[in-house]
C-alpha cells in the first residue's frame, strides 16, 4: 500500500473517531439538557464543523495534487503528535464524562472540573484540537492545510469559542460547561 493510501486510511480513522465524538456529544447533551443545561455560543459552531470538516478533505486534497513525497522523518513524528492528542482529547473526555460536549452546555449547580488534564490547563481539548490539526496534515507534507488550520483555529477558538465558554462558565458560577 502506498504511503499516500495509508495516509487517507489515517484520516478516514480520524474522520470515523470525530463521528464517534458527535455521537457521544450528541448523548451528553441529552445528558445535559435533562438537568437544566443551557447553550451558549451556537453561533460560532457551524464554522466549526465547516473548519475541522474542511481539515479532513483538504489534508487529503493537498496531499494528492501536491504530489509531495511522504518525508518518513516528519511524517512519524506528526502521526506521534496525532496520537497524542487522540489521548488527551479522550482523556479530556473521560475526565468530563457526560459534562463533556462539543458544545457549549452549562449545567446549573455542577461544579467546575478540576481533576484529570483540568488540573493543569483550563481548556486541554483546545491543547488536543490545536495539536492534531497541526499535526494531521503534516504527517503527510500537507504544510498548507496544517498552516491554513492552525491560523483559522487560533482565530475561532480565541475569538469566539473560548470567550463563549468563559462568558458561559461567569453566568452559572457553580457550574463547569461541556468542554
Amino acid at each position: 500500500m502506498t504511503p499516500l493510501a495509508l495516509f487517507t486510511l489515517l484520516v478516514a480513522a480520524v474522520a470515523v473517531e470525530r463521528l464517534i465524538e458527535l455521537a457521544v456529544a450528541q448523548r451528553n447533551a441529552a445528558w445535559a439538557f435533562a438537568r437544566g443545561g443551557v447553550e451558549s455560543g451556537r453561533g460560532h459552531y457551524p464554522p466549526m464543523v465547516v473548519l475541522h470538516t474542511g481539515l479532513l478533505a483538504a489534508c487529503v486534497a493537498e496531499a494528492f495534487w501536491s504530489g509531495r513525497e511522504f518525508d518518513a522523518r516528519w511524517g512519524l513524528a506528526a502521526l506521534v503528535a496525532v496520537l497524542a492528542s487522540q489521548a488527551l482529547r479522550w482523556w479530556c473526555v473521560a475526565t468530563l464524562g457526560p459534562q463533556w460536549n462539543t458544545r457549549i452546555i452549562v449545567v446549573p449547580g455542577l461544579s467546575l472540573v478540576a481533576r484529570g488534564p483540568y488540573r493543569w490547563l483550563r481548556h486541554p481539548n483546545y491543547v488536543a484540537v490545536a495539536l492534531e490539526g497541526a499535526a494531521l496534515p503534516l504527517v503527510h507534507s500537507a504544510w498548507i492545510t496544517a498552516a491554513g488550520f492552525t491560523v483559522l483555529n487560533a482565530v475561532l477558538l480565541l475569538g469566539f469559542r473560548i470567550p463563549a465558554e468563559e462568558r458561559a462558565l461567569s453566568a452559572a458560577p457553580a457550574a463547569s460547561a461541556a468542554r
